[in-house]
């Protein structure tokens, strides 16, 4: 009797693990200004490197310092609602960008892409893709020097 309970479980488990991993499979796009916002509003992001999505460049004169810089960012994502991880990777990804920028002596990041596996260019939203244990954001952008 206890094989018979044992192997049905066995069983069930075997058929219901797969359809939670891939249960969440996907890709998501989310407002960028929020995220950005919220970040340097709790200090993570000090508000001396502004972040520009590609199609929403800024005013003035604008001096490329370095290009194709990459910054790619994972976190835990079990049990948490999409858009809570993604904005935790996304901020993740702006502090790097934000270190790299200042090393280079830069003040923006501009004409930023996602980068995860194919190019995303929205001038208002950023990609994350997101999965049962991970979500993951990819950008890419140019590290540049901004003069009004």
């Amino acid at each position: 009797m206890k094989t018979k309970v044992g192997m049905l479980l066995a069983a069930a488990l075997a058929l219901t693990v797969p359809a939670l991993a891939s249960a969440k499979d996907k890709i998501t796009h989310y407002p960028f200004a929020n995220a950005v916002a919220e970040a340097t509003q709790s200090g993570k992001l000090d508000g001396t490197v502004k972040f520009y999505l590609a199609g929403s460049g800024p005013q003035g004169q604008v001096t490329v310092l370095k290009e194709d810089v990459s910054v790619n960012r994972k976190t835990n994502a079990f049990g948490k609602a999409d858009q809570k991880t993604c904005d935790w990777a996304l901020q993740s990804v702006l502090i790097a960008l934000q270190d790299q920028a200042k090393a280079a002596g830069a003040n923006a990041v501009v004409d930023i892409v996602s980068d995860y596996d194919n190019e995303y260019r929205d001038s208002e939203k950023y990609e994350c893709h997101v999965g049962f244990l991970m979500s993951g954001v990819v950008l890419k952008g140019k590290l540049a020097k901004v003069q009004p």
